[in-house]
This record gives C-alpha cells, sequence and structure tokens, in this order.
C-alpha cells in the first residue's frame, strides 16, 4: 500500500503516473503489493466520485435557492415604483388644485401693485409739476435759497420719469425743466457779473451766497463755469500788467508778482471767501490758475533770455534768486491753502508720501536752466581745489595726532552738503544727478591734485626734491580713509532724494575706489620709508664674504641691525596708525618688500657656496620670527600675533627657501645639483637652472655638462608634471651689474646698489606705475604663488601728479589706475575683519 505522501501526489497538476509507479514498485520484490495498491486506488477513486457528487447536489440547491431570492427582490422592486408612481401623480393633482386655488389671489396682487405704482407715479408727477411752477416764480424773483432746494427736488422727480419720456406730456415738462436749469445758470452768471462790474459786492453778498448753493444743484459743469469765470475775472488786471509790459514782466520784478497775487488771496479771504461754499475751494482754485499763468509766462521769459542778441549768458545770482523767492511763494501756498507743514531738505522723500498740490507749481519753469547754476557751482569747485593743494597739510598753530585729517577735506565735503541741500530743494530730477557728476569729477580730481600731490617727490629747481614724512603720509591715509566714507554717505544721500527713476545714474564707487588707490600709495609710502632705513644692513649682507664661510653661525651680524631697523622704524609708524587694518596692510605690505629685498640681495653675494646658503637659510628663519611680531610693536606686552599674519609671513619668507636649499647642494656629483633642484626649485626651465650655477659661481665652461644632464633629467617620466617656469625663480633677474624681482616697485630695485638714498627715485616709482597701469601688481612682490591660498600684495602707490590740466588723457589715465588700485587695496583689506573704513577697535587684528 503506498504512503499518504506518495497518494497526496495525485493531487499534483504535474502529475505523471509512470514516474509514480516507478517510485512504488523500484524493486521486484514490491511486485507482490500490486493487487493491494489497486485495491486502494479503486477505494481512493470511489471516494473521491461520492465527494463529487455530494458537492454537485449541494450547488444545485444553492442554485436554486439564488434563483428565489432574486425573484422576491424584483418583485419588492416593482411594487416600491408603483408606489412612487401614485405619490408623483398626487402630488401633480395637489399642486394643480392649489395653482386654482392662488390663481384668483395673484391676479389681486398684481392689480394692487400696478395701483400703488400708478398713485406713486401721479403723485410724482403732481409734486413735479408744482415744484416746476413754484420754481419759475422764485427764479424771476432771485430766490436763489429757496430755489436750491426746490432745483434739487425737481431732478430727483425727474430721474423718476426718465423711463415715460416716450410720453409727449412728460417730454415737455423734461425740455421745460431743462430750459429752467439753464435760465438759471445764465441768471446767476449775470448777477455775478453786474455784481462785481459795479462794485455792489456788500450789499448783494449774501444773494450771491445764496446763488452758488444753486450752482452746486446744477452740477459740476456748473460750479465749473462759475468759478473759471471767477478766476479769470480776479487774474485779468494781473495778466494786462505782467504781460503787456516787458520790465514789469521780468526777472527783476518776480516779487512784484508773488506780492500782487499775496493781496489777492487777502481780497479773497476779506470779501470773497464768504460768498463761496468752503468745499469749493476756490482759492486753491485761484492759486493753481496764478501759479499756470505765471509758470507759463518764465518760461517764454527764460527762452527769451537764453537767445539773447547780446551774447550774455543767464545771469546766474538772478536766476537763483528768482528761483529762490518761487520755492518760498509755493510753500507759503503750501502752507496757507493746504495745511501742510514743509518738508525739510535733509529728510528723505519716501514713495508713499502725499506730493504737496503746489511743488514745482511754478518752479518747473526754472528746472531746464539749472545746468547754469550747476556749471556756476563746477566753476567755484575748480577755484577752491587749487587753493586747497597749497595749503599745509596741518595747521601751523596745531600739534599732530593719528586721527588728524586735513582740513580741505572737511571743507570740501560742507561745500558739498550745502550745495546738495540747496539743489535738491531746487529740483530732484535731472540737475541733481549733473551735480552729482560734477561731485565725483572734482573728488577725483581732489584724490589726484591734492592729496597725492603731498605724498609725492616735488623738485623744485636746483635744490633736492621734498620727500614726505610720516607725519604728512599719516594725515593723507586719514583723509583718504574719511574721503571714502564720506563719499559712500554722499551718495547715499543723493540717491535718497533723487527721483526713482534717476537713481541708477547717481555712482561715486569709482571716486571710492580712487581714494582706496590714494590710502595704497600712503601704505606703500610709509613701507618705502623702512626700506631707505634698511640700506646700511643690507649693504653690510652684501659685503660679507658668503664664499668663504667656514662654518654656520647662529646668525650673522647684518641679522640683528636689520632687526632693529625695521622695529625701531616699524613701532613708530604704527603707533601712528590708529586703525588696524591700515596697520595690518603696513605690516603685510612690509613684509613683502623685504623678502624681496632679501631675494635680490641674494643674488648680490654671488658666487654663494654651499656653508654659505646654509647660512643664509638660517638668517631667513631669524628674519622670519623677527616679522612675525610686526604687528604687536606698539601693542601691550605679552600680547600674540594674529595666527593669519604669521601664516602670512611664513609663507612669505618661505618662498626663499627652495633657492637656498638648492645652493646647499655641491655641484659634484653633478645629479646631485640636478636632483636637489628638480625637487625644490621644480620646473624646467633652462635659463632658471643657469641661475643656480652662477649662484654657485660655477664657471661658464663647466655649466655645459650640468645642463646637458639637467636637460637629461627633466624629460624623464618623473619629471613629466613640473611647470615649465617656477614663477620665483624666472623673476628673479641676474645681470651683470643688477639683481631684483620683477612684478615690484621701482623703489625695491635697491636703487642700483648706490650707498645712499635718491628721493627723486620714489617720485619715478609713482609716476611709472600710474602710467602702467596696475596689471603686473597681482602677483606677490616675489613673483610666485608657492603657498595655496596666500593672497596677493597690495598695489603700490602707483600714482603720478598731474600738473595742469586734469583733463588730459594722461591725467584720465591716472585716474583710472587709481581707481583699480583702489579696488585691489580694498579687496586685500577685506581679509582683515569688517567692512573696510569702518571705524573699530584694535581687537579685529587678533581674529
Amino acid at each position: 500500500m503506498p504512503e499518504v505522501g506518495t497518494i497526496s501526489s495525485l493531487d499534483s497538476a504535474d502529475y505523471d503516473p509512470v514516474e509514480h509507479l516507478n517510485a512504488i514498485f523500484s524493486h521486484p520484490s514490491t511486485l507482490s503489493s500490486v493487487s493491494k495498491t489497486s485495491r486502494a486506488l479503486q477505494k481512493h477513486q470511489h471516494e473521491l466520485d461520492a465527494e463529487i457528487a455530494q458537492r454537485a447536489a449541494e450547488q444545485i440547491t444553492a442554485d436554486g435557492e439564488s434563483v428565489k431570492r432574486m425573484q422576491a427582490a424584483q418583485a419588492d422592486l416593482a411594487e416600491l415604483f408603483q408606489k412612487i408612481e401614485t405619490v408623483r401623480e398626487r402630488a401633480i393633482h395637489t399642486e394643480q388644485t392649489i395653482t386654482e386655488m392662488t390663481a384668483d389671489i395673484k391676479r389681486l396682487d398684481n392689480t394692487k401693485r400696478n395701483l400703488t405704482l400708478s398713485m406713486t407715479a401721479l403723485k410724482r408727477l403732481q409734486m413735479l409739476t408744482t415744484a416746476y411752477e413754484q420754481l419759475q416764480g422764485l427764479s424771476s424773483s432771485r430766490q436763489y435759497r429757496e430755489c436750491a432746494q426746490l432745483l434739487q427736488a425737481v431732478i430727483q422727480l425727474m430721474g423718476h420719469f426718465k423711463s415715460y419720456r416716450s410720453i409727449d406730456q412728460i417730454a415737455t415738462l423734461s425740455r421745460n425743466v431743462s430750459d429752467v436749469q439753464r435760465e438759471l445758470l445764465e441768471q446767476v452768471c449775470e448777477d455775478f457779473e453786474v455784481t462785481f462790474a459795479k462794485g455792489e459786492l456788500v450789499q448783494r453778498r449774501g444773494m450771491l451766497a445764496d446763488s452758488c448753493l444753486v450752482m452746486d444743484a446744477l452740477g459740476d459743469n456748473a460750479r465749473a463755469r462759475l468759478i473759471t469765470w471767477y478766476c479769470n475775472t480776479q487774474l485779468r488786471e494781473y495778466r494786462q500788467v505782467f504781460r503787456g509790459n516787458d520790465e514789469a514782466g521780468s526777472l527783476d520784478n518776480i516779487s512784484r508778482r508773488y506780492s500782487w497775487f499775496k493781496r489777492m488771496l487777502n481780497t479773497y479771504d476779506d470779501q470773497h471767501a464768504a460768498i463761496f461754499p468752503t468745499a469749493w475751494r476756490v482759492d486753491e482754485m485761484l492759486a493753481n490758475a496764478f501759479c499756470e499763468g505765471t509758470r507759463d509766462d518764465f518760461k517764454a521769459i527764460l527762452a527769451k533770455s537764453i537767445r539773447r542778441a547780446d551774447g550774455q549768458s543767464l545771469d546766474v545770482n538772478l536766476l537763483l534768486s528768482c528761483l529762490q523767492e518761487t520755492l518760498d511763494f509755493e510753500h507759503s501756498l503750501e502752507r496757507k491753502l493746504t495745511n501742510s507743514s514743509r518738508m525739510s531738505i535733509d529728510t528723505f522723500t519716501s514713495n508713499d508720501e502725499k506730493v504737496p498740490p503746489f511743488a514745482h507749481a511754478i518752479s518747473e519753469a526754472f528746472e531746464p536752466y539749472l545746468s547754469v547754476w550747476v556749471e556756476a557751482q563746477e566753476k567755484q569747485l575748480s577755484i577752491m581745489l587749487p587753493k586747497y593743494r597749497q595749503q599745509p597739510l596741518k595747521p601751523p598753530d596745531e600739534d599732530f595726532s593719528p586721527q588728524m585729517v586735513m582740513s580741505s577735506s572737511t571743507e570740501l565735503y560742507s561745500f558739498y552738503r550745502l550745495t546738495f541741500a540747496q539743489c535738491s530743494k531746487l529740483s530732484t530730477g535731472a540737475p541733481l544727478v549733473e551735480l552729482s557728476k560734477v561731485f565725483a569729477k572734482y573728488l577725483d580730481n581732489y584724490a589726484q591734485q591734492v592729496l597725492l600731490y603731498h605724498i609725492s617727490e616735488r623738485p623744485s629747481g636746483q635744490t633736492p626734491s621734498r620727500f614726505p614724512s610720516t607725519e604728512d603720509t599719516i594725515i593723507v591715509l586719514n583723509t583718504a580713509d574719511y574721503c571714502f566714507n564720506t563719499c559712500n554717505q554722499l551718495e547715499e544721500r543723493i540717491k535718497g532724494r533723487v527721483e526713482d527713476s534717476l537713481k541708477a545714474s547717481v555712482d561715486l564707487q569709482s571716486q571710492e575706489d580712487a581714494f582706496m588707490g590714494v590710502a595704497s600709495a600712503a601704505i606703500r609710502g610709509l613701507v618705502r620709508m623702512v626700506e631707505v632705513d634698511l640700506e646700511p644692513a643690507w649693504r653690510e649682507m652684501r659685503n660679507t664674504g658668503w664664499s668663504r664661510l667656514q662654518c654656520v653661525n647662529d646668525q650673522s651680524p647684518y641679522v640683528a641691525e636689520l632687526l632693529q631697523r625695521v622695529n625701531a622704524r616699524s613701532r613708530a609708524i604704527l603707533a601712528m596708525l590708529h586703525k588696524q587694518q591700515y596697520a595690518r596692510a603696513f605690516c603685510d605690505n612690509l613684509v613683502e618688500l623685504l623678502a624681496s629685498s632679501y631675494a635680490g640681495n641674494i643674488t648680490q653675494c654671488r658666487p654663494i657656496s654651499e656653508v654659505g646658503a646654509e647660512q643664509m637659510l638660517l638668517d631667513s628663519y631669524v628674519l622670519t620670527k623677527g616679522f612675525e611680531e610686526l604687528l604687536t610693536l606698539s601693542a601691550p606686552m605679552g600680547t600674540n600675533a594674529p595666527a593669519g599674519f604669521v601664516k602670512r609671513v611664513q609663507q612669505t619668507m618661505g618662498r626663499l627657501s627652495p633657492l637656498l636649499k638648492t645652493l646647499q647642494v655641491r655641484p659634484s656629483p653633478p645629479e646631485a645639483l640636478v636632483q636637489a633642484y628638480l625637487i625644490h626649485i621644480a620646473d624646467k626651465s633652462d635659463v632658471n637652472f643657469r641661475k643656480i650655477l652662477d649662484l654657485k659661481g660655477v664657471r661658464k665652461q663647466d655649466q655645459g655638462q650640468l645642463v646637458e644632464l639637467f636637460i637629461a633629467h627633466k624629460s624623464g617620466p618623473r619629471n613629466e608634471s613640473l611647470p615649465q617656469y617656477s614663477a620665483f625663480l624666472t623673476s628673479l633677474m641676474i645681470n651683470n651689474g643688477t639683481a631684483t624681482t620683477t612684478g615690484n616697485l621701482a623703489s625695491t630695485q635697491l636703487h642700483n646698489l648706490q650707498g645712499r638714498f635718491d628721493p627723486s627715485m620714489f617720485g619715478s616709482a609713482i609716476m611709472t606705475a600710474a602710467r602702467d597701469g596696475v596689471d603686473r601688481f597681482g602677483s606677490p612682490a616675489l613673483g610666485g604663488s608657492s603657498a595655496a591660498g596666500s593672497r596677493s600684495v597690495s598695489p603700490p602707490p602707483g600714482i603720478v601728479v598731474q600738473n595742469g590740466d586734469s583733463g588730459n588723457t594722461s591725467g584720465g589715465n591716472v585716474n583710472q589706475n587709481l581707481r583699480n588700485i583702489g579696488k585691489f587695496f580694498k579687496r586685500d583689506l577685506g581679509g582683515f575683519g569688517g567692512r573696510f573704513g569702518a571705524h573699530r577697535g584694535g581687537e579685529d587684528s587678533g581674529k
């Protein structure tokens, strides 16, 4: 007998009887159970047949019950639909019954409504007819107060009969009412004309006041006609006097115009104000008419003055006087007629403020001619600047202070403030923009012709040139900083008053950059003063026999003297710099110059032995540690140098290490020197390699073999990624008599190794740099980019002072270069913390 698990496989969808039989009778010995297995299968088959029959019977029974339930549901639905139809029929029948019952009531309601409308219309018609007849009688007797009341009622009643004008009687009545209105209008106007013509105003004032009520009832057109007549009548004499007479109508007699109208307003207040209703604002209408006529007169007079045949230009003083009187008159009208306070000239007008009704009502005629006034201000500035240039930096009786600025700068901005206030009161349009451009022009001139003049050498015949002192340079630096901040405030004030559509035309950014250029020049001038003091120390370095040194000492003799001179002069300068941003800029530029000078002097010490190079490297480490304390020289004891400054000093002085480390390697064996060059200098330049050989003192005839070996090694796979040129060594110029680094000031070229400083070279450097521009100032002084993230040095004071016309091409180039230098310097100072130019304490230096 098969197992249960085997029998259950009969239910499988992929059942294979042969496979099943082979599984049951897998051995001949199992054949004896064939009959037993057959019986078991038959029994299982009978059980399945019985189960199938039972299930089929149950299904037949269930289908019958389902059919019965469906039939019962259909019967219920039919019964429900029948009931719904019965209810709908009953509702229709009920509605018909109710409609029949209420039909008579609806007819009665309609009859009542129509009767009410008819009675109302008849009553209104009766009222209209009665009022019309009374209005005719009152009109003929000039009882205007009663006429006004009846007229309003008649007009209101006629509005109800607009839809009945197709009826002849209503149309006739409507025409009669219109005739009465027209007659009243003409009658009132005639009464006003007769009364004013005969001078019977006092006797008939009450009647005229009542007639204004009639004009109010007649509507806006009637009221406007009466006001226009009144204004023309009152201004007739003014037009005859001031338009028909050239002398009376000239600008010289402008005060007579305004005096005449003020008397007219007084007459109105005393005699006419009681006639007209306050809501009409007749005095304001009269003032508007006067302003319009006067404005047209002034436009014609000013145009005629510009076209004068005798060639004389418009008198600026007369123009300003007339404009000022006009503005005062407009403000008096605002105070008298609109009760609005006069706006201060120092208050910036917001967009939401309501424009006063009499603002520029007459002064608008002067605006196209304000360019004459702007030209007068420009002429005055052109006279002021040469005077500022001749003034001393500080008064003789005043002691120097680190915060001192040139008095001419405060005087210039005071003049700017007064001029701006006056112009913004005269106009907030194109003249104000034109004035801002004049401001910009003379700010440029002030930066170039005054500030730079005082920090540049100035030849004086056969005598030595005057070189600026430390105090002078500090005062110019403070003045440039003051002008930078004030220039920004001036731009904001102008933009706050000028019209919105013209704000984009106001831009003093380039002038701010120009003053930053002056600040950069002053900082570089201070650095140059330190450099002058260091010449004896550099001379001692050059006089040392670097090729004969036998051993390395702690430091060379010149190092102590160099540090002593740097610290002494720097301490004095830092004590005068009251802003930490400038102190940091001075120290950064000084470190760049010292590193550049050190590199230049190395080239003058050739030949340099391996021991000499090692001594120089040790000296550079000592100098680096000394330079790290520059920024704290004027600080209290125990103050630590800012981490950012220490890092910059290390990066700047660290550019010397590859050169000195390479010089420490002996030329024999030659492979060692070549490998050292490729590791430390790390470029493929044959020219730069020869510079190393020259510094080591290798003879020309011996250099060929080393250069060939260098060419062979640089072509190897290990050196394929090296750059073609090292920026630092490429900038190092080695000639027979002179050595320097490119990208520096002319003053950093060691003065051709002269023992004494020639002050004229500083002025030459300034002139050369200004003419050349600032493209070459973007690289560090040593010409390389050895450390990632190191900032470029601030540009040098490359500015030339023009003695003469500031509008020539050279002066324009200098101004542009000055702005570029200022942008560069401002960006360089951006890393010192805070917005440049803000007065902040020294705590920023340590952050």
